[in-house]
């Protein structure tokens, strides 16, 4: 019997954890965040062009959770088993087109965001990277509406014009020791 488009797609599993970030089994992505969200691992990604500008991607208006918001450049959730410096790495390839060139390790934070707009919650052990980006983004749309890269100051400016996820300030508070060591004091991080 011939394969057939009309299969349903195989779940999106992901890795769930306990408070020290230690995996207790698996869930299905969506049930994962209802209300009132399981903990499960994820990751957020940093990058930075060489004037010391973060990259960040404003996310597809059909995304399920979290849509048309700005963000981060990327995050995501490994698949179970999967170390979260390579499913960082993977998915700034797949959302943005680009490969990070040194990426490294920021930490970990723990958090529980709702989503207003979908009522979804981020019950999230997030470990966090920065790196930086050396060619033009090429967001694939599906995913990423639009990219900007912006200084502090700007940064700034957008967060007063724009909405940006839930998970975003966290990440960002949790991640700038290793966004000023990427960066350097220069850029004002």
């Amino acid at each position: 019997m011939p394969h057939s488009a009309a299969v349903a797609a195989d779940p999106i599993m992901l890795e769930l954890v306990d408070e020290g970030g230690r995996t207790i089994g698996t869930a299905e992505k969506l049930s994962a965040h209802r209300a009132p969200g399981r903990l499960h691992r994820a990751f957020s990604v940093f990058l930075f062009d060489a004037s010391g500008r973060l990259l960040l991607q404003r996310r597809a208006v059909d995304k399920y959770h979290s849509p048309g918001v700005w963000s981060n450049t990327c995050c995501g959730h490994p698949y179970p088993g999967e170390p979260p410096f390579l499913a960082a790495a993977r998915r700034t390839a797949e959302e943005l087109g680009v490969a990070p060139a040194l990426l490294r390790e920021a930490g970990t934070v723990r958090y529980s965001h709702p989503d207003p707009a979908s009522g979804l919650i981020e019950q999230e052990y997030n470990h966090l990277f920065t790196g930086l980006v050396n060619a033009p983004p090429r967001p694939d749309p599906v995913e990423v509406a639009e990219v900007a890269f912006v200084s502090p100051a700007e940064l700034a400016d957008l967060r007063d014009r724009g909405t940006f996820s839930a998970w975003f300030p966290t990440v960002l508070e949790a991640a700038r020791p290793a966004i000023r060591e990427t960066t350097g004091a220069a850029a004002g991080w």
